[in-house]
């Protein structure tokens, strides 16, 4: 039996969401869709993913309603991403997935990557999902946040040696 075939026979709600969103990719395409990169390049960049991994969750994704395409140029024919309403519902599911890799995964010493500041209440919001200092849900339209300065390091190589490679790719 695969997996889609389980999802599929099974009244599970752990085994039907995780058929949409259980590999590492295709979560981290939303964590970057959450973090207003809506471009295919910039996804697969800020991922790490091949081009062709990136292509096949987001096609995954648009298929079962969770991001939709939109055109930004006609010539030639492009496209950028964004959440759909079903799309917008993951965030809580981030969330705890980041609440929980801070605790458990951060190496000693390492600082959390990202913080986020409620703007409801101007106060760091903590690791979700109820604000750490004024208690309300956190929702992802009412946080600004701020990369450590190690992630914005490796946020920027990333992009460089993006950048180099298709230079190198040009000249071949």
């Amino acid at each position: 039996m695969t997996q889609i075939d389980f999802a599929d026979q099974t009244l599970c709600p752990i085994a039907r969401a995780e058929n949409v969103a259980g590999d590492i990719w295709t979560v981290l395409v939303l964590r970057e869709l959450f973090a207003s990169n809506h471009r295919f390049d910039e996804i697969q960049v800020m991922t790490g993913a091949t081009p062709q991994m990136i292509a096949g969750r987001l096609k995954k994704l648009e298929a079962d309603g969770l991001v939709e395409r939109r055109p930004y140029s006609k010539r030639p024919p492009r496209f950028d991403y964004h959440l759909t309403e079903k799309g917008e519902e993951f965030w809580p599911v981030l969330m705890a997935l980041r609440k929980w890799g801070e605790k458990w995964c951060r190496l000693p010493g390492e600082q959390p990557s990202l913080t986020y500041t409620h703007t409801i209440c101007g106060q760091p919001a903590g690791f979700g999902p109820l604000c750490d200092h004024c208690g309300k849900l956190l929702r992802p339209d009412e946080l600004t946040r701020e990369f450590s300065p190690a992630a914005v390091a490796e946020r920027e190589a990333r992009r460089t040696a993006t950048k180099a490679s298709r230079a190198r790719k040009k000249r071949a």
